[in-house]
Formats: structure tokens, sequence, C-alpha cells
């Protein structure tokens, strides 16, 4: 066993600095230095039963806490299994480190074990991306990476190490000697190549190197605010509205390490509020300002719209969805997305939220005189919720979703988290549960992705601990990671994990069978899922009585605290809640 200093003590010194408490991986040769040194420095090393999840995990840490998130998978196979949840973070505007291995920088393009060429790919699903060849750029280069990662809109960066630059240089020399026959050269070819593989050792090792593009790299920079001037102007549209409405979305909190500044913003402002994604919660669980239902109607209606964070993609309706009359307002750090599909009156190119701060500080006592279409906004919201209600049916065979999801949100603690992970199951939960606090709710965001629930509810529970963390699964996309209940046993973190079970992929079904009349491909079982919980060594319940829910729901909690994590198979029964809602 050597104790030698080596490449991935390196890494870790750098992450440590940067306040990294969590580093998510599943273990591989390639890679094993960086989670040795990442743990020598006190940071905890979490390792997942599948690498896409240690992306994800990382991504949710990056959320709730406002730092990047990392995570470091081997090469070949670890590096294209992460590849989704990298995407997912490039267009949910996650800053993370990826670190992915990689062959010896000598065996490149030779034929070894998983070499492929990982930069092609991963430079399209990234902010940035580049390979480390000498151990003295390793340092610089990671410093740039988290730099790049956190700065402008964020995202993520990955960095290739191969694995000669990460093991002791006294380990890396044995590994050349014993392929290259170093020492037992004859001949002059054989003198040339051991003279060659030591000056390529040294230069390895001790060079002052950099890596291609890191030096000469122009870094993003914070957008300004476009002058005072785009401020001012946004403020005096909202000013002299009669009927503003604000959207909230999820780059709004990105990087936010105090979002009870954002919340007294939007509570000075005093106009209607829509949050969106990650922006769930901001202003607790109920907030007179804040509505819920309705969003496409309010937006027809309103002479101002300021749009926080939030693309005008087919969410916005494309930009269509806000009155051609309305005043448009839009805070963006992305310049293109403040004008993808519709460009604003006012643009300001800065963090939304320090826009919502300004803009707060330069509107004043104007909530009064918006009370009236604050009520108005409310009369559709409170009939809404009456509807959803009056559907809500207890009694019957099996379990109804919306009597299901009512019961959870009394159960739910004042301090829980929400992950969501599914379609038909998961777009019910979001009419009735309410985040009860800033950075509580964790969704895939804009790609729809499938399979975060497991990685995500991971990274919440380790940065919230003793926090009670919910993960709401399809049945469907429950399958993705429900193997992480063993991470979840072996690393001592307890969610709540519901499965909604209908036997079916039933966002598509619905439309599917209604437009083309199969079920083609979206039957499933009704499966055990929580025998396969309990199989991981987590507790499972089964729920199939509705006069049993509050008392499961009881008994889920009080396992989850004893430090157990538990699964709920909720056996649904068919509705027409969301009939006509798959969204393509």
């Amino acid at each position: 066993m050597t104790t030698a200093p080596h490449g991935g003590d390196l890494i870790a010194a750098v992450l440590a600095r940067h306040g990294v408490t969590h580093l998510f991986t599943l273990c591989g040769g390639h890679i094993s230095p960086i989670l040795t040194g990442a743990q020598a420095k006190g940071i905890r090393v979490v390792d997942v039963r599948d690498e896409v999840n240690a992306v994800f995990a990382a991504d949710a840490v990056a959320r709730m806490t406002g730092t990047v998130g990392v995570a470091a998978v081997t090469a070949g196979p670890g590096v294209t299994n992460a590849i989704t949840a990298i995407k997912n973070a490039q267009m949910a505007q996650s800053p993370l480190v990826l670190f992915g291995g990689a062959t010896a920088t000598l065996l490149k393009g030779r034929g070894s074990l998983q070499d492929i060429d990982q930069m092609s790919t991963m430079k399209t699903v990234t902010k940035w991306a580049t390979t480390v060849k000498t151990v003295p750029a390793l340092v610089p280069t990671l410093e740039r990476a988290i730099q790049i990662a956190m700065e402008g809109v964020p995202g993520p960066v990955f960095v290739e190490v191969p694995v000669d630059i990460l093991y002791p240089e006294a380990i890396v020399r044995m590994w050349y000697e014993k392929e290259a026959g170093l020492g037992k050269a004859k001949g002059l070819g054989a003198k040339a190549l051991e003279l060659y593989i030591k000056g390529h050792l040294y230069r390895q090792f001790h060079a002052p190197t950099w890596p291609d593009g890191v030096r000469s790299m122009q870094l993003p920079r914070l957008p300004s605010r476009g002058g005072d001037s785009a401020l001012d102007r946004a403020a005096a549209a909202i000013a002299k509205a009669q009927k503003p409405v604000i959207v909230v979305g999820s780059q709004t909190m990105v990087g936010v390490k105090d979002p009870g500044r954002l919340a007294r913003a939007l509570g000075q402002l005093g106009a209607p509020v829509y949050l969106a994604g990650m922006a769930r919660g901001l202003l607790g669980r109920t907030h007179e300002l804040q509505l819920r239902h309705n969003r496409g109607a309010a937006l027809k209606e309103a002479d101002c719209v300021v749009v926080c964070g939030f693309p005008f993609d087919f969410r916005l309706g494309y930009g269509r969805g806000i009155s051609k009359t309305a005043t448009l307002v839009a805070a963006n750090l992305s310049a293109q997305e403040l004008r993808k599909n519709r460009r604003p009156d006012v643009a300001v190119e800065m963090h939304a939220g320090d826009f919502l701060v300004a803009l707060s500080e330069r509107v004043t006592g104007k909530a009064d005189g918006w009370r009236p279409w604050l009520e108005e906004l409310r009369v559709p919201e409170a009939k809404r919720d009456a509807d959803i209600a009056a559907k809500t049916k207890a009694a019957g065979e099996l379990i109804d979703p919306l009597h299901f999801f009512a019961r959870v949100e009394e159960a739910m603690a004042d301090d829980a988290v929400l992950v969501v992970d599914g379609g038909d199951f998961v777009a019910t939960a979001s009419y009735i549960l309410r985040p009860r606090a800033p950075l509580s709710w964790l969704d895939p965001g804009v790609f729809g992705t499938l399979g975060v629930g497991g990685g995500f509810a991971l990274g919440a529970s380790l940065v919230r601990p003793g926090r009670e963390v919910w993960l709401v699964w399809g049945d469907g996309s429950s399958a993705y990671t429900l193997a992480e209940f063993d991470t979840f046993v072996r690393h001592g973190v307890a969610p709540i994990a519901v499965i909604g079970n209908d036997a079916s992929w039933m966002q598509i079904a619905r439309e599917q069978v209604e437009v083309l009349g199969t079920s083609l491909g979206t039957d499933l079982r009704r499966t055990d899922y929580h025998k396969v919980a309990e199989g991981y060594g987590g507790v499972g319940l089964v729920l199939t009585d509705p006069n049993r829910v509050d008392a499961t729901l009881a008994e889920a909690k009080a396992i989850a605290k004893g430090g157990r994590p538990v699964c709920i198979n909720v056996h649904l029964r068919k509705t027409d809640f969301r009939k006509g809602s798959i969204s393509i």
C-alpha cells in the first residue's frame, strides 16, 4: 500500500478549497486516486449503483446548495452512462464538474481497455470539456473548470483525467517499465523508445505545461445589468401596470445561497406570482401572492408580464401564451434565452434573482393598487382547488391518486423536500403538493428526463440531513433507479419513496389509446416494487386499501425517521383527471 502523493490528492485539495463536501461516483480503476484523495481531505465519497445517478446526485447538491456539484466516473462506459444526466444538467443550467477516467496518455488510440473518444461526445453536452495531460496542469485546469461551471450561464464541465496522471509517479514508472521493457532494451529502436518514454514521464510529472485551450480560453463573464436604464425601464413598466404577473423560473435559484432575500423582494413588489421548477417553494407552502393554477389565462389577461429566469419555450407557449398587448419584461443570464421565440419589450441580461431584488428597490407602494387584480385571479384559483377536491374519492377500489396526494400534503413535515420523477402520477402530484420552503422541490427540468429520482433523492438527503425527503415515482420511472435503495441503505439516508402503480406508462397511454386505438408498448404489471426495495435493504409497504392511506403514510414517516429508507407501492385506480394532457 502506497502513501505517496498523487494526482487524486491534488484534485481533492482544489475541491476542498471550493467548499465541496460530497463526491459521487461508481468505482473504477481509472479513477481510484480521486476517491482516496477526496476521502483524505474530508470530502464524503458516495458510491452509487449506476454512473448516471452519480451525476444526478451531484446535480441535486448543486441546485440545493448554490455550489458546484462533483462526480467522478470511470473510462468508456462509465462516461457514456453519465451522458443523459450531464445533458439534463446542461439544460437545467446546473454547475457541475464531472471527472472522467481515461486510458494512459501513451496508450490513447492504441486499443487499450475502455479507450474511446470521450471528448467528441462530451463537448456537445457540456459547457466546456478538456483533457489534462500532465500532473502540473491538474490544479490550474480544475480551478478553471470550477470557474467556468459557475460563471455566466451555469452548466456542467467535463475534465478527462488519464489514469497515469492520477497515480504516484513511481507506480506509473513501474507500469511503463513493465509494458515497454525499460532497462532491457537492445538495439537502436528499443533504446529510442526507452528515451522517448523517459522523456514523456518527465514532462508528464514535472514540466509546467497547460492542457490545450486552458490558458488561452476566454472566460465567460457574468452579464452586466445592461445598464441601470434597463432596470429603470423594467421598473417603470411594472409600476404603471394595472394587471401585472410575475413568472419565476428555475434559473432564478441558480447559485442562490440566501433564497429568503428573493422571497422578501417578491413580497415587497406585491404583484401576483407564479413559481415554476426549482422556484417552487420560494414563497413557502402558502402565500397571499402565490398562484398555482390557470397561469395561461392570467398571462392572457395581464397588461405587464415579468418573466424571471424562464425561457420562452413550450411551457410558456413559445412566448405566444403571453398577450401581445402586454408589456413583456424578461431577465435571464442567457442572451439567447432572452430572445428565443419572442423578443421582450424590456430585456435585462443579468441573474434573475438579483433582478428581482433590484426591481423591488425601485417599485414600492403598488401592492394595494394591485389588490383587486390579485383577488380577481384568486376566484378561478379557488374554483380549481375546489374542482380538484370534488374529484377526490376516498372510497372505491384501490387508491385514488388525488385522494392519496391530498393526504400526503397533510402528512409531509414542514421541512420536507420533494423529489419528483415520473409522468402522469407526478403531474397529478404537482396540482396538490405544495413545497414547504425554497430549494425544496427537485424535478428534472426542461429536458423532462425520467430516472432522476434515485440520484436526486440521494443528493437531497445528504445535504439536508434530518429532513424528510419524499421521492414521488411513477411505476415506469421507478425502475430506472430503484436499485439506489442499496445506496440509501449503505450511506445511511432514508427518503420516503412512493410509487404510483397503475401498471402503465399512463402519460403516454392516455393519448395513444384514444388516438391510435392501442396500448402497445405502454402496458406494465402491478409489480411488487416494495419487495425490490426490501431486497436492497429498505422497508417495503404496499397500499391497496383507501382506508389505510393515513396509517401507511404515518408508518412510512416513522420508519424513515428511524433511519431506514422506505418504499410505498401505491396501487392506483384508473382516473381521467389528466385526460388529453400529453406534452410532446
